[in-house]
């Protein structure tokens, strides 16, 4: 943690030298930490704490800091147009998503329930600024507000909850138990609504359209590939304090999750914009997720992990395809964008690809991670077979449905063949995405 605030301070520094010195300056910081962290993931060094114990982390977290640092990277990367019409606000550009990739890796490695909670809600200010100031719309300042009252009001049980912590047993360390404390049940789920919110949960999910429809490519990849993420990693941690709820309480989560993923999967074909398909298809597969962690067992929270990190590049995947097709066809409507197979064959394997990983073609991993997933959910009731298994199809459904529409039929006239994108960034961002879907499939 002390090497990656070092290189974010170097890399600050480095900005006074010019835009492109801080670019890929970054870009390789980034690679460097993505490279420590993951060896150190495959290490299994278990528990390790540094700085008198302020800092925590063991497995778990090391493979969603692996995933921020990576998603990061790949983020400012895929945003050299964004940086070059920035102009003199590109060097702020970029010093934003270093802010947030700090505050996301701190959060993920803190060892207590009050500083999750501060760089919890800390997280928001960067991505807001991000969406404010560079995004595509005027309707960006409405997506903002959504985000914000979402999130922040759906916080403040945790909040009460945390105070009632710290008043009753004077600490909120990670490791110890709190089940025996007699709280109710009603209480924990009203702390849990702030990860529901971010994670989202269906119900909960309004603001996620909004914020990725208008925020640049970089703000929607950190959004889909890591923000997303912390709601997964807070119900997890919060579940293992806080031990099991009632059944009844269980029950209504796991109705809410998979029936509300079904829902919001079968929403997907209504959608006009390829940004929207993918927060809507962003749900259904955290729905996944939430069951997993309610299933209480070791396959559902490793599934939780693995169903993260595969949601996580392919999202992000997702995001910078539609930037990149955005940037041929000028639009991001599905009934505008056709053809892409034959104006730029390169992007439309790309999108195979990236369509085949996210309806859990093998051997990716997003296959091994709805495979454990559903077993940990069919542990806990044979009743949701139905809807894991209309989520697994609806998944498939509109992944084929996305690679059709956008690839196939006849070229709208405005769009020329001579259209030249900036092909080597592009293959290189999807190259790596799918690179690493190889090298995490072991676990």
């Amino acid at each position: 943690m002390f090497s990656l605030l070092s290189i974010g301070v170097l890399v600050g520094s480095v900005s006074m030298v010019g835009l492109e010195v801080f670019w890929w300056s970054f870009v390789w910081a980034c690679v460097v930490m993505f490279l420590l962290g993951f060896e150190m993931w495959f290490s299994s060094i278990g528990l390790v704490g540094c700085w008198g114990n302020l800092l925590v982390v063991d497995n778990f977290s090391f493979g969603l800091i692996s995933l921020t640092v990576l998603v990061s990277g790949l983020s400012v990367l895929a945003s050299v147009r964004d940086v070059q019409k920035s102009g003199n606000s590109a060097v702020w550009f970029i010093f934003m998503i270093l802010v947030l990739t700090l505050v996301l890796v701190f959060c993920f490695s803190v060892s207590s329930l009050l500083s999750f909670y501060m760089l919890f809600e800390f997280s928001l200010i960067p991505i807001l600024l991000i969406i404010l100031g560079w995004g595509y719309q005027p309707e960006r300042l409405q997506a903002g507000k959504y985000m914000m009252l979402y999130t922040v009001s759906a916080s403040l049980p945790l909040l009460v909850l945390i105070v009632l912590l710290l008043v009753e047993s004077g600490s909120v360390f990670w490791g110890f138990s709190y089940s025996g404390f007699g709280y109710s049940g009603l209480l924990v789920v009203c702390a849990c609504l702030a990860f529901l919110v971010k994670l989202p949960a269906y119900g909960f999910h309004l603001w996620l359209p909004k914020a990725h429809v208008e925020a640049p490519v970089a703000g929607s990849m950190i959004l889909a590939g890591v923000l997303l993420k912390l709601g997964g990693y807070g119900l997890v941690r919060v579940f293992y304090v806080f031990g099991l709820f009632s059944s009844l309480v269980i029950s209504v989560v796991f109705c809410l999750s998979l029936g509300g993923g079904v829902i919001a999967s079968m929403i997907c074909f209504a959608q006009s914009d390829v940004k929207a398909l993918v927060a809507y298809s962003s749900v259904g597969h955290m729905s996944l997720v939430l069951g997993g962690v309610y299933s209480n067992t070791d396959w559902g929270w490793f599934g939780c992990l693995l169903m993260m990190i595969a949601h996580g590049l392919c999202s992000s995947g997702f995001i910078f395809l539609a930037s990149e097709t955005y940037s041929c066809f000028h639009t991001r409507s599905m009934f505008l964008i056709k053809g892409g197979l034959v104006v730029v064959p390169g992007i439309a394997l790309c999108w195979f690809l990236m369509c085949a990983i996210n309806m859990a073609a093998p051997p990716s991993l997003n296959l091994w991670s709805e495979l454990m997933l559903g077993v940990s959910v069919l542990g806990y009731s044979v009743i949701f077979a139905v809807f894991t298994g209309a989520l697994t199809f609806l998944s498939g459904l509109y992944s084929w449905y996305v690679y059709s529409a956008t690839q196939h039929g006849q070229c709208p006239f405005w769009v020329r063949g001579m259209v030249v994108m900036e092909e080597f960034i592009s293959y290189l961002v999807c190259f790596v995405l799918v690179l690493f879907y190889g090298w995490w499939e072991p676990l």
